[in-house]
């Protein structure tokens, strides 16, 4: 797992992720699922099929939809992913990485569901849930 360029860890460290994509940009989800989920915005790094775990007896998986599980660890609670079963990619929590300067805010997805109370001053893609349904339900 050492020449992975990531790892992300829970808080407890009882569970670890590592990432064979390169990591270069950070996409947030404004929908009331992940909101709801980590009470905010979801801030995630798209980690492509190709993620290894240790510690997968600490990892429970929710189906919070019909095309996508979430991941989080049993002992520490932390959110680990977001899974879309489908093309089997990981979407990780920015917040679990030691990130490069380099990576920045790319995209917005569901917008539209974005409350008023919190407002990113990066210049994004934006794009509405029906707008990321249309895109990704044809892929």
């Amino acid at each position: 797992m050492k020449d992975r360029p990531h790892q992300a860890k829970c808080l407890c460290e009882s569970v670890t992720l590592s990432i064979a994509e390169s990591i270069s940009e950070l996409h947030v989800c404004h929908c009331s699922m992940c909101r709801q989920w980590g009470g905010g915005p979801m801030i995630v790094a798209s980690c492509g099929t190709d993620v290894t775990f240790e510690g997968k007896q600490n990892i429970e998986r929710y189906h919070s939809s019909e095309w996508a599980e979430r991941g989080f660890c049993k002992r520490c609670g932390t959110h680990l992913f977001y899974h879309y079963l489908e093309s089997g990619n990981y979407f990780v929590p920015a917040g679990l990485m030691k990130l490069p300067e380099s990576v920045h805010m790319a995209s917005q997805i569901f917008i539209d569901e974005k409350p008023h109370y919190y407002e990113f001053s990066n210049a994004t893609t934006n794009m509405t849930g029906a707008e990321v349904m249309a895109k990704y339900s044809d892929s």
